[in-house]
């Protein structure tokens, strides 16, 4: 039995309450389900500045309407310490996903970006501090590896940063470092690397690459690919963030504390690749995408290539991934599907 599995279940009957913040959106949304289904108590803070409230309608179609009651929504947001203050009362965890991602939206608003991930994220660690929550799990990003040339990823291993957005989610990191030694608060950092999967948005100028490409082959139109098509990722399904924010917020084990860690699935997969894995999984589905793709310029603050070394995780979490990227790719796709029909 793995570590999420026997946490899992020791959870159905141990009901603890947790704050999630960005609840609206993307992984925030499936943190919710997870946590609902699981009969948890969830405070969820938005503002619909990135989330939608289609995705919290789909989670309560999803749960039953008991879990539902479980869950309650403050119309907020992190840059307003009151709202901030509010949203950790008698919380357990907080679970900190609201942010401005995007390398492009942070180079075109370097401000806006800096407003909410570093003043927003300061607001909840004085708020998570003030609250006496048990631990504080944040989502950081795989960008705070910059320049550093060496695959695979060790977290201990980074270079200077390529973008605003990179600089303020290491921002995040030392922040949440200084909190740690200062008040003694217990914060766990997840690096994410290229999160995808059901409910993440395919449109708008940031959407990411994988809901964006599907969107555009069931509506037959271009796909983009910036650079040569050889840049690569490490691609990670949802379901295997989920686990790593809910392992991080639980873990007894203290030495596991105030560290970040790399949330991925530690396999490296090209553009090119990516374009002929995501057209042969719609073609499962009776859509045929005869179109190839457009090559054009490579993208500012972009990094070549990306790959996590999960090690860390593993030992000090018990992080394990129950999808790869093609099996994450035939679970989300349907929901991509039914979006659009």
């Amino acid at each position: 039995m793995t570590a999420y599995t026997q946490l899992q279940t020791r959870l159905q009957s141990e009901p603890h309450t947790w704050l999630i913040t960005g609840v609206a959106g993307f992984i925030g949304s499936n943190l919710l389900e997870t946590l609902l289904k699981l009969n948890q108590r969830v405070v969820g803070l938005d503002n619909f500045a990135t989330g939608h409230q289609r995705n919290l309608d789909e989670v309560q179609s999803l749960v039953t309407p008991t879990q539902w009651t479980n869950f309650s929504f403050i119309n907020g947001d992190i840059r307003n310490l009151s709202d901030c203050q509010k949203s950790c009362e008698c919380v357990d965890y907080v679970l900190h996903q609201a942010a401005l991602g995007s390398v492009p939206r942070s180079v075109a608003d370097p401000i806006a970006t800096n407003a909410t991930n570093i003043s927003g994220f300061l607001n909840m660690l004085v708020a998570a501090r003030d609250a006496a929550v048990k631990r504080f799990v944040y989502a950081a990003s795989s960008s705070t590896y910059g320049d550093h040339p060496a695959l695979p990823k060790v977290e201990d291993n980074i270079g200077k940063p390529l973008s605003p957005y990179a600089v303020t989610k290491y921002v995040n990191e030392l922040y949440a470092d200084v909190f740690g030694k200062t008040y003694g608060l217990q914060s766990i950092g997840l690096r994410y690397f290229n999160v995808f999967g059901p409910r993440q948005d395919p449109e708008g100028a940031y959407a990411a690459v994988i809901p964006k490409w599907i969107s555009s082959m069931i509506k037959n139109e271009p796909i983009y690919i910036n650079g040569d098509g050889e840049t690569s990722r490490d691609f990670c399904f949802v379901n295997n963030a989920v686990q790593a924010n809910l392992l991080a917020a639980t873990t007894p084990n203290l030495d596991a504390v105030n560290q970040v860690y790399n949330v991925a699935v530690g396999d490296r997969t090209t553009l090119n690749e990516l374009f002929a894995l995501i057209r042969d999984n719609l073609a499962v589905h009776g859509i045929s995408a005869d179109i190839k793709p457009v090559y054009r310029d490579f993208r500012a603050g972009d990094v070549r290539h990306s790959l996590a070394d999960i090690g860390r995780a593993a030992n000090f979490l018990g992080y394990s991934p129950t999808q790869c990227l093609n099996q994450g790719l035939s679970l989300g796709i349907p929901a991509h599907i039914r979006l659009h029909h």
